[in-house]
């Protein structure tokens, strides 16, 4: 029967959420759907008139029926003996039994003018599974608790309960979603795109150097420097996350440079000394040859990470994004560093100092060698190269424009959160009817495993929706990839449009919570009409919305503050307060008990407490007509209908009154489908300026993703300027000459036009991943053309060459070998990072990997 049902959903629910709050890590859970059990007294006015009696006469009474009231003590000679007092009704029976009037031998009870039963308390909210009614529990982690391990502890208490919750025929669904899905599936996809990074390093440095022990060397650089960056990641409080993994792939084929540059010119060096008639101790040429590259490696070092200091001062949640990227990405570059000092001198003189070939590698001799029949031509032609290189730069950055701009892609998480908005003033049932038509047309998607409903407000819940409200949770089968979930995306979006009447929005959780933070709402974008006038701000926010649904690629657009819930006004008349005796308040607490229902008292069951709650009968509750025969007794004990000193009428309200920064304002939020943000919110401001005439005192504002990309980026480029002062000093010490440090500064703008072709060549849209991927660029640069002219510097005045054209062919032939493997390890070890840029975890850094690449 229903009361049982009630009882077993109570102690199921109860007996769920505190297993679930006693697991290390949970800050709260809250529940939707839950029955939360009462002792109601369900008045019946009908009765009420009947026996002449006023309904603020029996929430008088009821109150009184289930006090609790402290008794003393007595002292004896010996003894202080406290009072235990009993009485107060605590059953149903018992205060059906509570005496209302007592006239003479004839009685009336609450029994007699109301149903004493338990039942649900009023719902706030309720909660659906896969359509069927249901109760949904929310599970939060603590601030900085550890979401997979969490998880792991609410599974684990889930699967102590299970075998209770079947016998009890409740069925549990316990994954309808669980973050540590896509933090799993990230954490897989960019461990692998490491570990395929690094096998194509050794291969690349196994070709190049044509040794096993010299690319033994060079290759324990890597697992050196990234278990040292992450020993260092650790002590500082950090975790392996998506981002610093990120850092620590791109940096796989950076770690190496410092070896592979040591290495290389230790073997050089060895090689030209077997070929001197009277060869030097090999422990001096290592010493040497680890010297002339000491000076160059470590200021090339310190310049890459110069160049991250920018991204580790972003502020807001772009540096909350990207700073583990840049530390994890900075500690493993500053270990390779120690390592190239260190280890692989003492590595090198261990293992090659008595072995070092003398024949050049197959491919080292192969390269060079047509590297300088190419360096031969074109100084011939120097004004026409520096032509093509001036157009080459020039025609780069001319594409710039025709750029688009998103603060981050979108993530593909394996889940999605629709919310759903009708009319406000929707019922529960009525919103439960709607949910479980879109549940059905969900599930007929074939990669749709599970779709979860909740309607409305939890108690003690942060968030406050009517019962016109919904947000339905859209879990996917695992295993799809990044283009399956778009497609997966599209397909959710043409079956919701079959629904007139009801707003949704589909967005992923991360996404979503992001969107929130950046814009205050669930969507990546929100106009903000501000102004003093209620209706001319909702006339204004539905000419917004209509202006905003022809700019392509907009969707979801949606008006936060709708006008028009359904009100009743009670307005009470003063003169007819005063001639009956009434109090304003009086007449109030009785409409508010009859119909919201008030708490009277509590009753309890071991260690539950349960409310005991005035209301009137269902049934009594139903009829608006009806409201106006609400019986009231006034003070000289005549019984006087609410209609006879208030006006009752029917009239609409609103849902909430919206402000920021103390001024009203009203909303318009909206979606981005398959464009550039940025371009769609310019197109955006140039239709609302156009269509919408905004009277004197009214104004709209943009917040959103867009905005914070424009703030990132300004940021980004602010900081990069300051950092690249710093740089400039930097390189002015290493280069000594001003023609030096033009030719590397030179370098940066050629540098960076390939990044700027990839991207164009990737679809145009600039993130403020790739944004940090032309950061990185600018670093590899500066490094590699601080290599080369420290080297020139060797050769002239070291070696006592003089500076000419076979100078220059020879120094850069020297360097070809170094610079090469050091660019071939960099690219092909962030190769699997760039080709499954829209695999899970790796939206992200696959645009910073495709830029770098």
């Amino acid at each position: 029967d229903a009361r049982s049902l009630m009882d077993l959903k109570t102690l199921a629910e109860w007996t769920l959420r505190q297993r679930l709050l006693a697991v290390p890590g949970v800050a709260n859970v809250t529940v939707f759907g839950r029955d939360t059990r009462s002792l109601q007294i369900q008045v019946r006015p009908d009765q009420l008139a009947r026996y002449h009696l006023g309904m603020n006469e029996v929430l008088a009474v009821a109150q009184k029926a289930t006090g609790v009231r402290g008794a003393g003590f007595i002292d004896t000679a010996n003894q202080r003996i406290v009072f235990q007092s009993e009485g107060q009704s605590l059953s149903a029976d018992q205060l059906a039994r509570t005496v209302l009037i007592s006239e003479g031998a004839a009685r009336v009870t609450l029994g007699d003018v109301a149903n004493v039963v338990e039942a649900p308390e009023p719902p706030i909210g309720a909660a659906a599974i896969d359509g069927k009614p249901g109760v949904v529990m929310n599970v939060s982690e603590q601030y900085g608790a550890n979401t997979v391990e969490v998880t792991r502890g609410v599974e684990a208490a889930l699967a102590e309960l299970a075998p209770s919750l079947k016998e009890q025929k409740i069925e549990l669904h316990a994954n309808l979603f669980r973050p540590a899905n896509f933090i799993d599936t990230a954490l897989g996809n960019i461990r692998s795109s490491m570990y395929i990074g690094g096998i194509l390093v050794v291969i690349v440095l196994t070709l190049f150097l044509f040794d096993l022990r010299t690319a033994a060397i060079a290759v324990a650089a890597i697992p050196l420097s990234l278990l040292a960056g992450i020993i260092v990641l650790e002590r500082l409080g950090g975790t392996l996350n998506t981002m610093t993994l990120g850092g620590l792939a791109i940096a796989v084929g950076v770690v190496v440079d410092d070896a592979v540059i040591g290495v290389e010119n230790i073997v050089r060096r060895l090689r030209e000394n077997r070929q001197l008639p009277n060869p030097r101790p090999a422990a001096r040429v290592v010493f040497d040859a680890t010297f002339e590259v000491r000076s160059p490696v470590v200021y090339a070092t310190f310049a890459v990470l110069l160049v991250f200091v920018p991204i580790l001062l972003l502020p807001g949640i772009s540096g909350a994004l990207f700073a583990p990227l840049g530390i994890s990405y900075s500690l493993a570059v500053l270990a390779s560093l120690v390592v190239a000092l260190t280890i692989v001198p003492a590595l090198s003189m261990a293992l090659l100092a008595q072995r070092a070939k003398a024949d050049v590698p197959p491919v080292v001799r192969w390269t060079r060698a047509r590297y300088e029949v190419l360096l031969l031509r074109i100084s011939s032609r120097p004004r026409m190269v520096i032509a093509l290189a001036a157009a080459f730069t020039i025609v780069g950055c001319a594409t710039l424009p025709l750029f688009g701009a998103s603060f981050i892609p979108e993530l593909r998480e394996g889940h999605f959160i629709i919310h759903m908005s009708a009319v406000p003033g929707t019922s529960i049932e009525r919103s439960l009817s709607i949910g479980a038509r879109v549940a059905e047309a969900l599930r007929k998607i074939p990669a749709v495993r599970s779709v979860a409903q909740r309607v409305g407000r939890a108690e003690l819940a942060g968030d406050v929706f009517g019962t016109h409200y919904s947000e339905i949770e859209v879990d996917l089968k695992p295993g799809l990839s990044g283009d399956e979930q778009e497609g997966v995306q599209a397909e959710i979006r043409q079956a919701l449009a079959r629904f007139v009447g009801v707003n949704f929005s589909v967005k992923t959780f991360l996404s979503e919570r992001i969107d929130d933070t950046l814009s205050g709402y669930t969507a990546a974008v929100a106009v903000n009409i501000f102004g003093n006038d209620l209706d001319v701000l909702d006339q204004k926010a539905q000419e917004v919305a209509r202006a905003l649904g022809g700019v392509p690629s907009v969707t979801e657009v949606t008006v936060q503050s709708p006008p028009g819930l359904p009100q009743l006004t009670i307005s009470l008349r003063k003169s007819a307060l005063v001639r009956w005796g009434f109090g304003p308040t009086d007449v109030l607490d009785v409409v508010r008990s009859a119909y919201a229902g008030d708490t009277v008292g509590q009753t309890y069951q071991g260690n539950q407490v349960f409310n005991v709650i005035l209301i009137l009968n269902a049934k009594d509750r139903s009829s608006v007509s009806d409201i106006g025969n609400l019986p009231l007794r006034a003070p000289d004990g005549t019984l006087v209908p609410l209609k006879q000193v208030a006006d009752i009428y029917e009239t609409s309200g609103r849902y909430q009154i919206m402000h920021q920064g103390g001024q009203r304002m009203a909303s318009v939020t909206f979606n981005v489908a398959g464009a550039s943000t940025s371009a769609v919110v310019q197109a955006a401001r140039d239709r609302i300026a156009s269509q919408v005439k905004l009277p004197a005192g009214t104004y709209v504002q943009f917040a959103g993703s867009a905005q914070a990309q424009a703030q990132a980026q300004s940021n980004l480029i602010l900081n990069s300027i300051i950092v690249g002062v710093a740089i400039v000093l930097l390189l002015s010490i290493v280069t000594r000459r001003w023609q030096n440090l033009l030719l590397i500064l030179v370098n940066v703008p050629f540098a960076l036009v390939g990044g700027i072709l990839a991207v164009f060549g990737t679809g145009g849209l600039l993130t403020l991943g790739s944004m940090i991927g032309f950061v990185t660029v600018f670093g590899i640069t500066v490094r590699n053309s601080i290599l080369i002219i420290s080297h020139y510097e060797h050769l002239v005045e070291v070696e006592g060459m003089s500076w000419e054209l076979a100078t220059a062919i020879e120094g850069a032939g020297d360097r070809l070998t170094p610079i090469l493997m050091t660019s071939l390890v960099t690219g092909l070890g962030l190769l699997p990072l760039a080709i499954g840029s829209g695999a899970p975890g790796q939206e992200i850094e696959g645009p910073m990997a495709i830029v770098i690449l």
